[in-house]
């Protein structure tokens, strides 16, 4: 009889061992996934000072706009230090906006719209913004998925003794900020 119950709590020690496990392989693949966010955004913040020298070269008198695009990328790269996934956000979005004024300078130029070096760094930032979205696609899915886990009965008991805390996703504050910036040439 003594055999039945070491089967059960083999069983019980072996469905908890597999809660606990099921847990750390989301939570791993929330923390790879905001890799993957911070890999691009770096790439990102890596390829706006070439395209302001660039877009300076042509619109010398601009010098508010460029300070503004250098202060935005500044706050945006400390914000992503900080750990804080809403002052990131909130760094990030407003970055996308100084590039999006830049954009817009960058249209009365023709000769610089002409530019083979500005047409490849835009489409250099054109890619990198469509990687951000995917990364925070695939982030934002793995946070759903964690938290989904974690709050379910009897697992949010195990999640909550193991301090496995709930996870922000990664949002963007304003509609118009889950657009890419437009540039017309």
């Amino acid at each position: 009889m003594w055999w039945i119950v070491w089967i059960i709590l083999l069983a019980l020690v072996g469905w908890i061992v597999g809660m606990f496990n099921g847990l750390i392989v989301l939570k791993n693949r929330v923390n790879e996934a905001a890799s993957d966010i911070d890999v691009q955004l770096k790439r990102r913040h890596d390829l706006i000072p070439n395209l302001v020298n660039t877009v300076q070269g042509y619109a010398a008198h601009e010098r508010e706009l460029f300070e503004k695009v250098t202060q935005a990328r500044s706050n945006a790269v400390s914000a992503g230090n900080t750990g804080d996934l809403k002052q990131k956000a909130a760094a990030e979005n407003t970055l996308t906006s100084a590039l999006r004024s830049l954009f817009a300078v960058a249209e009365n130029y023709p000769d610089l719209k002409a530019n083979q070096n500005f047409l490849a760094l835009q489409e250099e930032l054109s890619d990198t913004e469509n990687k951000i979205m995917a990364s925070r696609r695939f982030y934002n899915t793995n946070i759903r998925d964690y938290n989904t886990r974690r709050e379910m009965f009897p697992i949010t008991v195990l999640a909550n003794a193991f301090k496995f805390g709930r996870r922000e996703q990664f949002e963007l504050e304003d509609i118009k900020e889950r657009e890419l910036p437009e540039v017309k040439f």
